[in-house]
């Protein structure tokens, strides 16, 4: 591990802070989140009686420094909310946990610390930075900006297989066993997992598409849209994330309903097969994901069900211990995972935890499973009857509509993989606030004859000419 890693990481906070000196706070903090994400090291630093020290709790902690230092009217400017309720009760709940299996306080109050630097505070960040459309809009074009500054590197680590991280901070962070993917390789580039790397393509081809369909942006630089999207597809296929591909599908599919018919049907119909699958795997011993297997074996290749398989059968002996303590789950310290003992009388894990619901239901119960996916549902749902479907096509509802959609795509994901994305939970307090922040009436209204000022504008312009 070279010296680098030590001085961009413990740097990142005094630069943060320089951000905010240099940009508007709102436009700082999106490029502190999305250049931390996109190129910081996959260290952890731990510290005594805190979180670990990694890029994103860097990335919040510089944040709160520096709103403190140079804005702290914006931290005076929150109101809790009826949409805040789920993400309080899911950062609180390991209490709980901790408490009912006799863990202690102490530890209970350092798995509320845990996951309020993880969840807590980039939903707290999104809610009083990107709060609004235009917020929404700034955040939605710095991750667009950001899948084209990661094109190079993918098409660089797809040829020559995932060498940047290495050959930057001096380690591999990842198995290099889990880069190869049909007779290729997956990158990594400077995130834990090839999966991160698909999920961050995918956004930014979607976004990118959203961005094209309605004309909110018609080039960058001096380059067209089609040709930057056409080159950000591309390269999302070369990614090879079988998920990611399902996922973009499935945000196209979203798009093209709103479009043809002015529903969010689709959206509500994400958030009722996530929340049917929940109920029915933990309540139930019926699960869902053997008819999902059943149903993609005549389309996707057998490698994949196999893999899809193996993960489907350790969730269901995970569900199975999850259930026997049903409200606030196990705790921590790897209490509800399985275990056998060996030929050596030692006990050994042999459970796998792929998915993101599987770990928050064994760690936390049904109440933390429930208040997590609650978290990007209420404000998706408050946000819809805000800004109805009709509406999103227009340049200047458009970006927070693509956002929306991907807070949603993640929650999707999070049923089959566990890559936490902070920009998401960001992006989701982001949501929650426009949803909330003003009257139907006013946001919508100012949307829709913004571009019609702007018109006026112009001609008075000219006619004084």
């Amino acid at each position: 591990m070279s010296f680098l890693v030590y001085l961009v990481m413990f740097g990142w906070i005094p630069l943060i802070c320089y951000f905010f000196t240099r940009f508007p706070a709102r436009q700082a903090v999106i490029i502190g989140f999305i250049l931390a994400w996109l190129f910081l090291p996959q260290k952890e630093f731990p510290l005594p009686g805190l979180p670990d020290y990694t890029k994103m709790s860097a990335t919040c902690y510089g944040i709160l420094i520096a709103t403190v230092i140079y804005d702290v009217n914006r931290l005076r400017s929150f109101k809790f909310s009826w949409v805040d309720l789920p993400m309080l009760v899911w950062c609180c709940c390991p209490l709980a946990s901790s408490v009912t299996n006799g863990l202690g306080l102490y530890d209970g109050f350092s798995e509320v610390l845990m996951q309020t630097v993880t969840w807590g505070v980039p939903y707290f960040l999104g809610r009083i930075y990107i709060n609004s459309l235009a917020g929404l809009r700034q955040l939605a074009t710095g991750i667009f900006l950001g899948g084209l500054v990661y094109v190079p590197l993918c098409l660089y680590e797809i040829r020559m297989s995932p060498q940047l991280h290495r050959l930057v901070y001096g380690f591999s962070p990842f198995s290099f066993a889990q880069t190869i993917r049909y007779d290729g390789y997956r990158p990594s580039v400077f995130m834990q997992h090839g999966l991160e790397v698909g999920m961050w393509m995918m956004a930014a081809t979607f976004i990118g598409i959203w961005f094209w369909k309605c004309n909110v942006v018609r080039q960058v630089g001096r380059f067209p849209i089609s040709w930057l999207v056409s080159a950000l597809l591309i390269t999302f296929i070369l990614v090879k994330s079988t998920g990611a591909y399902f996922l973009l599908f499935s945000g196209i599919l979203v798009m093209l309903v709103a479009w043809q018919f002015r529903t969010s049907v689709t959206i509500l119909f994400f958030i009722a097969f996530i929340t049917i699958y929940l109920a029915q795997n933990s309540l139930t011993e019926t699960y869902v994901s053997d008819q999902i297997v059943h149903s993609l074996s005549g389309i996707v290749p057998e490698e994949r069900i196999e893999s899809i398989e193996f993960r489907f059968n350790n969730e269901e002996m995970l569900t199975d211990k999850a259930r026997e303590k049903l409200v606030f789950g196990w705790g921590g310290w790897g209490r509800s995972r399985i275990y056998e003992y060996n030929w050596e009388n030692k006990k050994v894990d042999i459970s796998i935890t792929d998915s993101l619901w599987i770990i928050a239901f064994g760690r936390n119960g049904l109440v933390g499973v429930v208040s997590v996916f609650l978290s990007f549902f209420l404000p998706a749902i408050a946000f819809i009857r805000r800004y109805p479907a009709v509406h999103w096509f227009n340049p200047k509802v458009a970006p927070a509509a693509a956002i929306l959609t991907i807070t949603i795509l993640y929650m999707v994901d999070s049923l089959f993989n566990a890559m936490l994305n902070p920009i998401f939970i960001f992006a989701c307090g982001g949501v929650a606030g426009a949803a909330i922040s003003q009257s139907y009436k006013s946001q919508v209204k100012r949307a829709l004859n913004y571009s019609k000022s702007e018109q006026l504008v112009h001609q008075q312009k000219l006619k004084i000419q």
